[in-house]
Parts: structure tokens; C-alpha cells; sequence
């Protein structure tokens, strides 16, 4: 990855030029840079899913003018001072936020709303257990969870994460070690979980199946792990729990209206005082040190790049 000068942005007549004072940084991205994404890009691209900034330029009817603060999800390009999207990928950044924190929301925080809004229909009362606790997608979960009334717990499996990860306010953190599936079912006093949030694939799953209460629905999200578990369906049948797929890019390509609905129960979480914890910073011009610190496992919550 090579920070360089590019173009000036060619906006198509129904996009939007947002000068970007943030750029999200997720695990997509680093994937996509691998080339192991399911979407396949020859080099030479720029990648970033994220972006906040102010309106530099907007089509009549679009809704926008210029200086509005903004966010959206760009697919890629967002790595840059500028980036033209689509208008209908474009959502107003909460006045409660700075552009760091709005952008955190976009890939993640949208994803985990969809995930219980839309997929689990999470109520309150019920309890949630999210693994991979400590990354973008955990801490999303956490306090969407936490928003939407439920009861959290988080499982950990960086000994270094449990105090951040106990920052965000789950009721229960509970180290990955041996015999942890029924820790999470003591702390449930046997019941089990009634949503689980699976960002991580891998080894973990099995167990996480074992946690479950009678009607519960796993999430899955993701394989950070890079194992893709497999399971016997008949144990589906004879527990009366359901695995759930998560695919929200996916999703608003077919039904885009759920773009709003998402923004919108976003945006009332966030005015009833929900807020990202603060993101790990980066420079543009070190992108690339940003995705290997990704890689290596070695942040907490979000990583934002800064121009």
C-alpha cells in the first residue's frame, strides 16, 4: 500500500462528494487487501467501506448542500481526502458525535443493529452472549445489546482486553478458557442465552451452540477466526435453537428502504446517550500500518484514519 496522489473525484450524476475527515478502517477492508473479500479488486484500488466528512458537492433533489455533516458507506475508495457515493448511501452524522465517532457506526454499528432489529428480533429482557467482545463488531454488539434493554454477557479471549471490554458495560466478562460454555450458562443460572452474537467463527462455535436456551438464535457475522464451522442440523432440532445468517451489505442491496430504518434506530440509541468508545486514530498516510495493527490483533474497538 502506497500513500500517493490521485485524480480529483469525477462525481456520476446521482453521487454525492463528501471531503472526508474520517475513514473506518474494518476487518472487510483488510480482507479486501489480502484479496480474500468476497469481492475481488485488481490492484491498483483504494479501499476504505467508511467515511465521514462534510458535503462538498450534491445533486439537485438529493436531500444534501454542501457543509452538511455526513456519513456513509462508500464500498471502497474511502481511503482518500475525497470520495464520490451514491446519495442513497449518504446519512446524517448524529450531533452527538465527531466525525471519528460517526464513523464508527457505519460498518459495525449498522451491522449489529440489522443483526437485532431485523434477524434476531432481540426484546428487552432477554440475554445476549457476544464473542469477539473486544473488536469493532463485539463492541457494537455490546452496546446496541445494552441500548435495546438487554442483558450482556461478553466473552473475551485477549487476557489484555477484559478491561476495556468491561468498559463498555456488559454484565458479565468471561475469559475463552477451558470450561467457559458453562460459566456462561451459571451465569445464566442454567438457562442459557437467548442470542449469540459469532463475529469469530472457528473453534468457538460448538460451544457456543452448548450456551443456548430453548428458541435461541446464534448470529453469525463472521469467520475473524478463519475457520467456517460446521454443524449437525439435527441438533438444531433437538435443542429447538436456530442459526441465523448475518449479511447486511447483502441485505440493503435487495431492500434498500433498510438503510433508514437502520440510521434511524441508530440515531435514537445514540440521543438516548449511546457512544462508541473512542477510536484508535491513525494519519491517511499510514493506512498501512493501521491495517497491520488490525491484522495482528492488536485493537481495541475502532480504527479511524484521519487526513
Amino acid at each position: 500500500m502506497s500513500y500517493t496522489d490521485v485524480p480529483d473525484v469525477t462525481p456520476a450524476p446521482d453521487q454525492v462528494v463528501i471531503d472526508v475527515r474520517a475513514a473506518g478502517v474494518c476487518y472487510p477492508d483488510l480482507l479486501l487487501t489480502k484479496g480474500a473479500y468476497q469481492l475481488k479488486l485488481e490492484p491498483p484500488f483504494i479501499p476504505g467501506m467508511e467515511v465521514a466528512g462534510v458535503v462538498a458537492a450534491a445533486p439537485e433533489g438529493s436531500g444534501w448542500s454542501v457543509g452538511d455533516r455526513v456519513s456513509a458507506s462508500s464500498g471502497i475508495a474511502g481511503y482518500a481526502e475525497q470520495v464520490a457515493v451514491p446519495a442513497a448511501s449518504v446519512s446524517a452524522s448524529p450531533p452527538e458525535l465527531d466525525d471519528a465517532e460517526a464513523v464508527s457506526l457505519l460498518v459495525n454499528y449498522n451491522t449489529m443493529y440489522f443483526a437485532y432489529a431485523r434477524r434476531a428480533a432481540l426484546q428487552p429482557g432477554e440475554t445476549v452472549l457476544v464473542l469477539g467482545s473486544a473488536g469493532g463488531v463485539g463492541t457494537a454488539a455490546i452496546q446496541i445489546a445494552k441500548a435495546m434493554g438487554a442483558r450482556v454477557i461478553a466473552a473475551v479471549n485477549r487476557e489484555s482486553a477484559v478491561d476495556f471490554v468491561s468498559s463498555l458495560g456488559p454484565d458479565a466478562v468471561i475469559p475463552l478458557t477451558e470450561g467457559w460454555a458453562q460459566a456462561v450458562r451459571d451465569a445464566t443460572e442454567g438457562r442459557g442465552v437467548d442470542v449469540v452474537v459469532d463475529p469469530v467463527g472457528g473453534a468457538p462455535f460448538d460451544d457456543a451452540v452448548r450456551t443456548m436456551a430453548t428458541d435461541g438464535r446464534l448470529l453469525v457475522i463472521g469467520f475473524a477466526a478463519g475457520g467456517i464451522p460446521t454443524i449437525k442440523v439435527n441438533r438444531l432440532l433437538l435443542r429447538n435453537v436456530g442459526i441465523l445468517g448475518v449479511g447486511y451489505g447483502e441485505y440493503i442491496r435487495r431492500h434498500p428502504e433498510t438503510v433508514d430504518m437502520v440510521a434511524t434506530g441508530l440515531a435514537a440509541l445514540v440521543a438516548g446517550g449511546m457512544k462508541p468508545p473512542a477510536p484508535v486514530r491513525f494519519p491517511l498516510a499510514e493506512a498501512s500500518a493501521a491495517l497491520q495493527l488490525l491484522d495482528d490483533g492488536g485493537v481495541f474497538g475502532k480504527l479511524v484514519l484521519e487526513p
